[in-house]
């Protein structure tokens, strides 16, 4: 077993659990994700299987798979399996529920300016196709966690709706503090949906205590597990509610003879719906198990600790180099941090980052300000990191 150390040092071993191509220097896990090796092997069987018999696979064992699968998944991000659907990606899940609203003209979807720019488009052609109001509440930089609160909460009205935020934000990679405001929202009956995106397998999550009436996360990014693989979380008293965005079988009560429909009598109405679609390649699904299982047999909390380590004293010397100051404090940040940079053209620097120096990382903007966007997974090193100051220190020489 390959366990990491504390120190601000990852083990090149690592590196070739992953199919990353060795030429490059990875460093945007955040983007995407990597599925390891065996991981995407247990993915690759799974489709096997599915093919050897594509009637039986799907139309009589697919509702009790994917059941076993929830209940690994549920235990992993503390809730119970009839709470959670798997989608394919977290803007899936926004849509889900974002369709799903019956609003009305004037009612208002609280935000901030920090949002997914999908999901953002997302509110926007909802709120433009009922009425209601999508409403970004400004979060400056630096980030002040202790202020987060009452900054959104100064800004509800008897018209508020809903809370939507992120959990970790994309383009900011800044940890929100949500129990407070999910809990005082709760209590005012204000609904919440946290796009959490970035957080499974990055932070510890414990959906039920939370208390989100939605929350959506991805398990193809921090968690590992194949591309396609994500899931809805809603609140037992909303499950009648949700909507999927394509309606199937999940719709009828009972279809006699339907091969298929059988597998998902008894179901609940939120996995009915969601969960029987028909034809589709539900081995991402199926895959989470390994996914969790590679990150406790790689010890995994260390893991995050030696990443998290790594990503702040990246920070702490691009800082250094550029004179320029973090947005944030070491604790508002996981494995991906964004390290500001003199203003430019972020277009370009991306594509000399990758073109001249080999390192595949994102550029990304808020306000007037420009970051390289710096994630650090079980996989990267302090050579990468090294790499990395180098080329800004070329791109960037005072």
């Amino acid at each position: 077993m390959t366990v990491l150390g504390d120190s601000c040092s990852n083990t090149p071993a690592m590196k070739e659990l992953f199919h990353l191509d060795p030429s490059l220097i990875f460093l945007n896990h955040g983007s995407f994700g990597a599925c390891p090796k065996e991981v995407f092997a247990v993915f690759q069987e799974w489709q096997r299987t599915m093919e050897k018999n594509p009637v039986e696979f799907l139309g009589r064992r697919s509702a009790e798979l994917l059941r076993q699968s929830r209940e690994v998944l549920t235990r992993y991000v503390g809730t119970r399996p009839e709470n959670l659907v798997y989608v394919t990606n977290a803007t899936s899940g926004v849509n889900t529920v974002a369709r799903s609203l019956a609003l009305m003209p004037g009612d208002e979807i609280l935000t901030t300016d920090h949002e997914y720019g999908a999901c953002d488009n997302t509110w926007r052609h909802v709120c433009r196709r009922t009425g209601a109001r999508y409403l970004p509440v400004t979060i400056p930089l630096p980030f002040r966690a202790e202020e987060f609160a009452e900054r959104i909460w100064a800004e509800v009205t008897p018209r508020t709706r809903m809370l939507y935020l992120s959990h970790i934000t994309s383009t900011t990679a800044l940890i929100f503090p949500l129990a407070e405001l999910c809990h005082r929202a709760r209590e005012a009956g204000i609904l919440t949906l946290i796009d959490g995106a970035h957080a499974p397998g990055h932070i510890p999550l414990d959906l039920d205590t939370l208390g989100a009436d939605f929350y959506t996360g991805n398990c193809h990014k921090w968690l590992c597990a194949p591309k396609g693989s994500a899931f809805l979380y809603v609140r037992p008293e909303h499950h009648e509610t949700i909507d999927a965005t394509v309606v199937s079988w999940g719709y009828s009560d009972h279809v006699s003879g339907h091969t298929g429909f059988d597998a998902y009598t008894g179901s609940t109405v939120l996995e009915r719906r969601l969960q029987w679609q028909g034809t589709r390649d539900i081995a991402p699904f199926l895959s989470v198990p390994a996914a969790i299982s590679f990150q406790e047999q790689h010890g995994w909390e260390t893991v995050r600790r030696t990443c998290h380590a790594l990503a702040a004293e990246t920070l702490r010397r691009v800082c250094d180099l550029t004179g320029l100051s973090p947005v944030c404090g070491e604790n508002d940040f996981g494995q991906m941090v964004v390290l500001p940079v003199p203003p430019t053209d972020p277009d370009r620097l991306k594509e000399t980052l990758f073109d001249r120096f080999r390192i595949e990382v994102p550029v990304t903007s808020h306000g007037n300000r420009l970051f390289v966007r710096l994630s650090v997974q079980g996989y990267n090193t302090e050579e990468d990191a090294d790499a990395l100051i180098e080329a800004i220190r070329n791109l960037f020489a005072r």
